[in-house]
């Protein structure tokens, strides 16, 4: 299995992550990142949640724009949504191998990252929430996002980032987290196809936000 944002230089006889790297109108307004205030008066009141990575990543090379948040961010383009990353109180290694090697270890270990910033998710009726694919699971810092809001009543639609992976159940194992919310189907976009062809990225989102 193959890896976006991250691949274990051990080989085969590793375990590498699965990939490192919801239907409303679609609306005019671009936001901000990292949580800036956005269209506070949009009609849906929509949040765009992301994790991300940049630094050394499979299939890209070294990026400085990490590969969901260059979805998220097309995303928020497209909805009027307000950007939010989700950032861990501690950097992640830049190096490639280490930071599978500490994502597997999160991983392991159920473990629930500390976050760097919260945000409040009552305001919002629809969030879009995106990470990419790492060990086959959403990475462990996701679920603290999960966990720590109240998502009863709203809907959540998931994207995702890959190199082979594609959805990898986000869907379920996201509505397992937060049963009270209606989880759609799952957008999953190779981190390369993210980094390299991002005149592609309009066209698969706005027919994604279009489905549902």
């Amino acid at each position: 299995m193959k890896c976006s944002c991250l691949r274990n230089a051990a080989g085969a006889a590793a375990v590498i992550l699965a990939s490192f790297s919801f239907c409303s109108p679609v609306l005019a307004a671009v936001q901000s990142d990292s949580g800036a205030a956005g269209t506070e008066g949009s009609q849906n009141r929509v949040l765009v949640a992301y994790f991300s990575r940049t630094g050394e990543n499979y299939a890209v090379g070294s990026i400085s724009s990490g590969n969901t948040y260059l979805v998220a961010k097309e995303i928020a383009e497209q909805t009027g949504g307000r950007l939010f990353e989700i950032r861990t109180a501690y950097s992640y290694p830049a190096d490639y191998g280490e930071c599978v090697k500490k994502a597997r270890e999160e991983k392991d270990a159920n473990t629930r990252p500390e976050l760097a910033e919260n945000i409040d998710v009552s305001p919002y009726d629809v969030i879009y929430l995106g990470a990419p694919v790492w060990h086959g699971d959403l990475p462990m810092a996701v679920y603290t996002f999960l966990e720590s809001g109240d998502f009863s009543g709203k809907t959540v639609r998931p994207f995702n980032t890959h190199e082979g992976s594609g959805s990898s159940g986000f869907d379920v194992k996201i509505g397992k987290a937060v049963p009270g919310a209606s989880v759609t189907g799952v957008l999953s976009i190779q981190g390369k196809e993210a980094q390299n062809e991002t005149h592609k990225l309009p066209f698969k989102v706005r027919n994604w936000i279009k489905s549902e």
